[in-house]
C-alpha cells in the first residue's frame, strides 16, 4: 500500500438498515483517519431510527445515513469486506476487488429482546460491535 492510499472497509449486512449501518458509523467515527468506510445491504431497506439514536447516544450523527445496495460495489477495490449477519454471507454477491473478506456476526436487535427495550438492545449491540470491530479492522488492515 502506498502511503497516501486509504483502505477501503465495506460492511454488509441484508437491510443495510441496523447493524451494516452502525458498524459504518462506528469505523468512520474511530478510524475514518486511517480507512474509507461503507455499508451496504443484500436488500436494502432504510436506516432504522434506533441505529440513528444509538449512536447519536455517543456523539456520532448517521442521520443523513441512506441505504445502499452492495450492487453498487461490484468491481471497486476493497480491502476489507466484513459481513456482519448470517444472510449477507449467504446472499453477498462476488465482489471480485475485495482483497479479503471476513465474516463477523451480529444478533439481529429484533431478536435480543422485547420491543419496549429497544433502546437498551441497540446501546448493547453499540458497545459490543465498538469493542469487537475497532480492533478487528486495526488487526486485519495492520493499522496503528
Amino acid at each position: 500500500m502506498t502511503s497516501n492510499h486509504k483502505p477501503k472497509v465495506l460492511v454488509l449486512c441484508t437491510g443495510n438498515s441496523m447493524r451494516s449501518q452502525m458498524a459504518e458509523g462506528l469505523l468512520q467515527n474511530f478510524l475514518g483517519d486511517q480507512v474509507d468506510v461503507y455499508s451496504a445491504g443484500t436488500h436494502p431497506s432504510y436506516v432504522h431510527p434506533n441505529t440513528i439514536k444509538a449512536l447519536a447516544e455517543i456523539g456520532i450523527d448517521i442521520s443523513h445515513h441512506k441505504s445502499k445496495s452492495v450492487n453498487q460495489f461490484v468491481g471497486q477495490d476493497i480491502d476489507l469486506v466484513i459481513t456482519v449477519c448470517d444472510s449477507a454471507k449467504v446472499n453477498c454477491p462476488v465482489l471480485p476487488g475485495a482483497r479479503k473478506t471476513i465474516h463477523h456476526p451480529y444478533d439481529d436487535p429484533y431478536d435480543l429482546g422485547p420491543s419496549e427495550d429497544l433502546d437498551t438492545v441497540f446501546a448493547v449491540l453499540r458497545e459490543k460491535m465498538r469493542s469487537e470491530l475497532i480492533p478487528l479492522v486495526r488487526k486485519e488492515l495492520a493499522l496503528s
